[in-house]
């Protein structure tokens, strides 16, 4: 079983909601699966060479988390608009200044991260980002959604009410499958019941997002104290206290979220970008091997057409097409890595020609009179006539090839629809006067050629 398979089915359970789950015996055991699906993407033999080349730092990715797995490490990442003060609540969640802060916007230019606690056999890592809103950001707001698509869980800092942007920003999140938790910073700015106030609007922008006890107020640096003496004499001092951090709930609440299900989220993490890295090698090798059947069809194309055009032989020329037919199927079906015996490509393109000559009879009465024709004619007539039915050829293999293709593509299956609708569907897909014009065009001058160097 892949190992994003039973994360689908744990988000049906949960109807969909981006939630922890609860404390499971099955974590370790999700831990293992996980990670031999990432040695299984890594050792995949046949992930084409330049496929593996394009996606390097992917799959260097790939090694990294099944690392972080070995290692038992849970990454989070502090995630916001600048100035909210993400560095500050990373400080004081690690008790120290790690992270650099700073009156200007944008004192985060990189992805920084610090170990913070042990829970439960698992290291836990602050991630700080980059705000997601300075102006001219733009790589450092990728490198923001990158960080936190690579984290196991984010928190997503605000210090008021939420923006449009912000709320587009969690809503993108949202789509990373990421748990969230909702950070109201500077929340001693506010009274008791502003702070209130303030909580039930963001569970409400947040809701299907986060839950309801994962939006937690917090102080990471709060205003000092400020306190005004007024003296006998009628004269003012004022003295300036530091206030404690308050973070403790926010501390807690990572802390219990980490004992509890920590290993499974890291699970979760790495599988969720295995599956993606799948879906992304299968595109391209998809993509390479369309490419590849495209350059194979057009070869067996022209060589069937010259073939036609150059057999003097009435209906005979049609014989020797037939086996380029076969001989084309065979190719294609190692291109797609699914081999045919010649019974099997002789019966598929007798399936293709039935459904073919139901549809376009015409065209196949044109090509055997052409053939008879050529037999009877000489000089540039013979030319002409053999320009004309390879041209026909070509079109006719143009239309088995990408039929053979669809078959292949789809597993060896025509579909829901069968084979009379897969053929109909390639025969309206294909512009046959455009075809039919570059093939007699490519034949002609291969002839002709042919002929000025004889």
């Amino acid at each position: 079983m892949a190992a994003s398979d039973w994360w689908v089915r744990l988000r049906e359970k949960l109807g969909g909601i981006p939630t922890f789950v609860a404390p499971s015996r099955n974590s370790e055991a999700r831990v293992a699966q996980t990670s031999e699906a990432l040695r299984t993407l890594l050792e995949d033999k046949s992930v084409p060479a330049n496929v593996r080349d394009e996606l390097t730092e992917d799959f260097a990715h790939v090694q990294a988390l099944l690392d972080k797995l070995a290692a038992g490490e849970l990454h989070i990442a502090v995630f916001g608009r600048v100035s909210v003060g993400k560095s500050a609540l990373g400080n004081a969640l690690l008790g120290r200044e790690a992270f650099a802060t700073g009156v200007l916007h944008g004192t985060t230019r990189a992805r920084n991260a610090e170990r913070w606690h042990e829970v439960a056999g698992q290291g836990l890592h602050l991630i700080d980002t980059p705000g997601i809103n300075e102006l001219s950001g733009e790589e450092r707001e990728r490198l923001a959604f990158d960080v936190a698509a690579i984290s196991d869980l984010v928190i997503f800092v605000v210090d008021g009410d939420m923006t449009q942007s912000e709320l587009d920003a969690l809503r993108t999140l949202g789509r990373t499958q990421r748990p969230l938790l909702l950070a109201l910073n500077k929340a001693d700015r506010y009274t008791v019941d502003e702070r209130a106030r303030l909580l039930a609007r963001l569970r409400e922008h947040s809701a299907g997002l986060v839950r309801a006890e994962d939006v937690i107020a917090c102080s990471a640096l709060p205003a000092e104290r400020v306190v005004v003496q007024v003296a006998a004499d009628g004269s003012e001092s004022e003295t300036r206290t530091a206030q404690p951090n308050d973070v403790a709930e926010l501390d807690a609440r990572v802390r219990a979220i980490a004992e509890r299900e920590g290993k499974t989220l890291a699970a979760l993490n790495a599988g969720l970008f295995a599956g993606d890295l799948s879906d992304r090698v299968a595109q391209r090798v998809a993509l390479a091997r369309k490419d590849l059947a495209q350059r194979v069809i057009r070869n067996y194309c022209l060589a069937k057409g010259i073939a036609v055009a150059l057999n003097p032989v009435p209906v005979a020329d049609l014989l020797a097409a037939a086996s380029l037919d076969i001989a084309l199927v065979l190719h294609l079906g190692k291109v797609y890595g699914m081999p045919l015996t010649r019974s099997e490509a002789g019966t598929l393109i007798a399936t293709i020609c039935a459904q073919l000559a139901a549809l376009m009879g015409a065209i196949w009465g044109v090509h055997l009179v052409s053939s008879a024709l050529k037999g009877v004619s000489a000089g540039l007539t013979t030319l002409v006539t053999a320009g004309a039915q390879g041209a026909l050829a070509w079109y006719a293999t143009e239309l088995v090839g990408r039929a053979a293709e669809k078959y292949l593509v789809q597993g060896k299956s025509w579909g829901e629809g069968g084979a009379k609708r897969a053929v109909a569907d390639i025969v309206a897909s294909l512009d046959r006067d455009s075809i039919l014009r570059e093939a007699r065009a490519a034949i002609l001058a291969r002839l002709r050629g042919q002929q000025t160097s004889a």
